[in-house]
């Protein structure tokens, strides 16, 4: 009755809280689809909280949210509990045909293959891309018959054929554009009752036959695809070509022929989306990618961070330029704005800022971010003795830094947090995880240039020249814990130091850098409430699978100290008495058996036994019988 502690992210990044065996928003297991789960009032066995292993498994099919990306478990933070996740290989079938294509650049240019068998039935399917109003996507011709499918317009289909009756066309009028540049697709069918032709979801528009004349079709010319004999040419991509159940190798016979590429361009017109925070898709031979170099993130669709685990002392600086670096490769290599490419590179100044990473510690204070520049200007993301997070921008202009304090929760909880700054002339916007972000204003006698950026530290300022006070503080013993996604304008300065780029010569590294994905994903489930938290140990109703007791601080600690000797007081006067009743009655000389009650008519003393002893009765209780099958 509330949001998961568990789930597991898909191919558009977003979050899914069905499981294996399950469907899309159904939010089960498979036990609970089957209505078989460990406790029947969870839909998952492993909500059941037993002290055994349960586990909840099956196959995840919904294609358009695989693959799996990243699981995130919660929940296993308390004693006894444990989980453990395995994610299987994404395995895949279908028409390995369905992406051969070919892209028409010219509208002379066609493929032509063997004479169309279509006598009596033609049954021909395809998708077409194009940004023209027109052209043929394919024809045959024979003495006076022929069959033809083109584009006649940008909103209709015509397809068109003679059997010897004269000619016959049947158009699909589209409501909207059909050279949108996206796929659509076609299927024709002709026997010799009728004739029909959809486009997409369209209608089917049907044309009977004549009732009398010629039923076959006679056909002598190659089939060609594309343009022929002076029709206007199609221009664009066609693919999954099938003519009477047959796929047309349109890729083979497009890397002999002019004016025609194999594959087809356009896969990011309609797949980009998937190519996440801030990744470019590039289009590929058959298929397309994403360019993740931009960004902070890596991985087939740039959604994997790429983070470090920072031990105490440790720190990391980039340069953001190199000896011998001119002003025109600076801008190209990080993107900061400047109106003048030849002057030096301490004369580069800034009016915005993108800053955006994720971290998580426990220490507190410390410096997460710093940027430091050759002359007084800097920006800086701390955290503060209390825990609470601190963002300082000192432009000039003012005596004292600008600061915005977020005093309304402790950030060194060791949970995952991000953290987005933008910054553009004097309005700064805030976001930490998923709050709405909020919005602040430099003082109007504040600079609104960040002038000379010189370099960017994380975990620890090592700079030479004077430092602010506070930050200098901070600066001991530094950042322990992790940072991930960091990205100042077009830098990431952790992927640069963790995956070999043109830019790792300008990171320096002080410790051992250790790739982590402990920041991937920030904390957005409030804790569970003591009512409905099984765990509670006020909860009346809990039922503790875990045997161990949950000590406080304080005064439950001492009430535990208190009960321990009590209880160790009262174990040693028990065995005293126990030692006491056994020494009287060993001197008395009292003899006593424990005959079973029956014993007379029994056959024999084990039987007795067996009759009377309660746990041999629970063996053969009939609810508890084992059979050997």
């Amino acid at each position: 009755e509330g949001n998961p502690y568990t789930w597991w992210v898909g191919k558009a990044n977003e979050k899914h809280y069905y499981w294996g065996g399950s469907g899309p928003g159904i939010q089960k297991c498979a036990c609970g689809i089957e209505r078989n789960c460990t406790d029947p009032k969870f839909y998952c066995n492993c909500d059941a909280d037993y002290k055994q292993w349960r586990k909840d498994s099956g196959m995840l099919s919904y294609k358009e949210h695989l693959p799996v990306s990243q699981v995130v478990v919660g929940d296993i933070d308390r004693p006894g509990s444990e989980a453990k996740i395995s994610v299987g290989p994404v395995r895949c079938q279908g028409d390995r045909n369905y992406w051969n294509a070919a892209s028409f650049f010219t509208s002379s240019s066609y493929l032509h293959f063997s004479t169309f068998q279509g006598e009596t039935s033609a049954d021909i399917s395809f998708y077409f891309k194009t940004s023209a109003s027109d052209g043929v996507f394919l024809e045959n011709l024979g003495n006076t018959d022929f069959i033809k499918l083109e584009l006649k317009s940008a909103t209709e289909v015509s397809f068109s054929f003679d059997v010897g009756n004269g000619p016959v066309e049947i158009v699909v009028r589209s409501p909207s554009q059909l050279n949108d540049d996206q796929w659509h697709r076609v299927n024709a069918e002709r026997n010799v009752k009728q004739a029909s032709l959809q486009v997409d979801q369209l209608p089917v528009e049907v044309r009977k036959a004549p009732t009398e004349g010629h039923t076959r079709l006679e056909l002598y010319s190659q089939l060609y695809v594309g343009a022929a004999g002076g029709q206007r040419g199609f221009l664009g991509c066609i693919r999954s070509l099938r003519m009477n159940g047959v796929t047309l190798d349109l890729e083979e016979r497009a890397k002999i022929t002019l004016g025609v590429k194999p594959g087809c361009s356009g896969h990011c017109t309609s797949y980009g989306m998937y190519c996440a925070n801030g990744g470019k898709c590039v289009e590929k031979y058959n298929g397309y990618s994403c360019d993740c170099s931009g960004t902070a993130y890596d991985g087939p669709f740039c959604i994997k961070d790429v983070g470090a685990f920072f031990e105490e002392g440790m720190w990391l600086r980039y340069n953001f330029h190199s000896p011998g670096t001119s002003m025109k490769d600076l801008v190209s290599r990080t993107l900061l704005s400047s109106a003048d490419h030849e002057t030096t590179v301490p004369d580069l100044s800034l009016s915005k800022e993108e800053l955006s990473f994720s971290f998580s510690t426990t220490k507190s204070p410390c410096v997460l971010l710093y940027v430091s520049s050759y002359t007084q200007d800097y920006m800086a993301v701390l955290v503060k003795p209390s825990g609470t997070l601190q963002i300082r921008y000192s432009l000039g202009g003012t005596r004292e830094p600008y600061n915005i304090d977020v005093d309304h929760r402790n950030m060194a909880n060791g949970q995952p947090h991000t953290v987005n700054i933008t910054r553009n002339g004097r309005d700064i916007v805030l976001q930490l995880d998923h709050y709405p972000p909020a919005s602040y204003s430099l003082p109007a006698t504040s600079d609104t240039q960040f002038n000379s950026p010189k370099a960017l530290f994380l975990g620890k300022v090592i700079e030479i020249g004077k430092i602010d006070q506070d930050i200098y503080k901070y600066n001991t013993p530094g950042f322990t814990g992790c940072l991930s996604r960091v990205q100042f304008n077009q830098i990431a300065p952790l992927k640069a130091a963790l995956r070999p780029t043109n830019v790792s010569s300008h990171v320096h590294i002080q410790g051992e850098l250790v790739e982590s994905n402990c920041g991937a994903s920030p904390l957005t489930i409030p804790p569970m409430s003591a009512a409905t938290d099984p765990w509670h140990l006020d909860s009346a109703s809990a039922d503790f699978p875990y045997n161990g007791q949950a000590i406080g601080d304080g005064v439950n600690r001492n009430s535990a100290i208190i009960g321990g000797v009590i209880a160790v007081v009262i174990f040693t006067i028990l065995c005293t008495l126990v030692f006491l009743i056994r020494y009287m009655f060993r001197h008395k000389g009292t003899y006593h058996t424990n005959e079973a009650k029956g014993a007379e008519s029994a056959e024999s003393a084990d039987a007795a036994i067996m009759n009377n002893d309660p746990n041999f009765t629970e063996t053969i209780d009939e609810s508890k019988k084992e059979w050997l099958i």
